[in-house]
């Protein structure tokens, strides 16, 4: 098992790769924590808890909370920076620059906020796996997305100082550049059944289809490893070919 008895904290858990990074941690014998913002209500906490059994829902919704949470656990081993935005079409002249600072913050503020508070952690046991589930999209640039697109960008280019500064701790930061995997927020069931948007989309793609979640579950648990312990300051392009 990649992960046996590793705790691994998953962010946004209902959204983007966390059901499918949640899988397969588990699978791979982590113990995992997971945040959402649904899970102030304690009934979502114990549903999530009981169809990933072995995973641990949190209620703390703010970075600094989580944190505190997780010190308080005394041990995390990797996390995963799981953050989504709706990936809306916004030509420049249309661009609404409240919707741009929004993307940001929930992009790249957030889970920077997020590290920072997680990291201290890491710098004191001298290991640690950081990634950031973001997006292959700035690798090449679309035109008309150029405000979702830049907060992707911004979160890659993360990876590239922290890994530097945190490398001396033995603490790894990656991100994991998506783009065409089955996921509820970019590409829900009413996208998939559409065949003409599907036949359109997948023409772009060498490979012909749209990733699985598992495959994107496993790349994740593969980058957070000890197999990926001489990796970092990287974007691995995960978009069957695109990118």
């Amino acid at each position: 098992m990649l992960l046996k008895d590793r705790v691994v904290l998953i962010s946004n858990v209902a959204k983007f790769a966390g059901r499918a990074a949640t899988a397969a941690a588990l699978a791979q014998g982590a113990q995992v924590l997971a945040t959402d913002e649904s899970f102030t209500d304690a009934d979502r906490r114990k549903a999530w808890e009981k169809e990933f059994k072995g995973s641990v829902a949190l209620a703390e919704q703010t970075p600094a909370d989580i944190g505190a949470a997780v010190r308080a656990r005394g041990r995390i081993d990797a996390l995963v920076n799981n953050d989504a935005w709706p990936a809306a079409r916004a030509p420049l002249g249309e661009a609404k620059l409240d919707e741009f600072r929004a993307a940001f913050e929930a992009m790249v503020v957030r889970p920077f906020a997020l590290t920072q508070h997680i990291a201290p952690l890491m710098r004191q046991q001298r290991y640690g796996r950081i990634l950031f589930v973001s997006s292959a999209a700035p690798l090449r640039g679309i035109a008309n997305y150029s405000m979702y697109v830049s907060a992707r960008a911004a979160a890659n280019g993360l990876v590239a100082s922290l890994a530097r500064e945190l490398g001396k701790d033995q603490i790894t930061v990656n991100a994991l550049g998506s783009n065409y995997v089955e996921n509820p927020d970019y590409f829900p069931p009413s996208l998939i059944a559409n065949k003409e948007a599907m036949a359109r989309m997948t023409a772009q793609i060498p490979l012909g289809r749209l990733g699985r979640p598992e495959e994107i579950g496993a790349t994740i648990c593969f980058l957070v490893s000890e197999g990926a312990g001489f990796i970092t300051g990287h974007v691995l392009p995960h978009a069957g070919g695109w990118a």
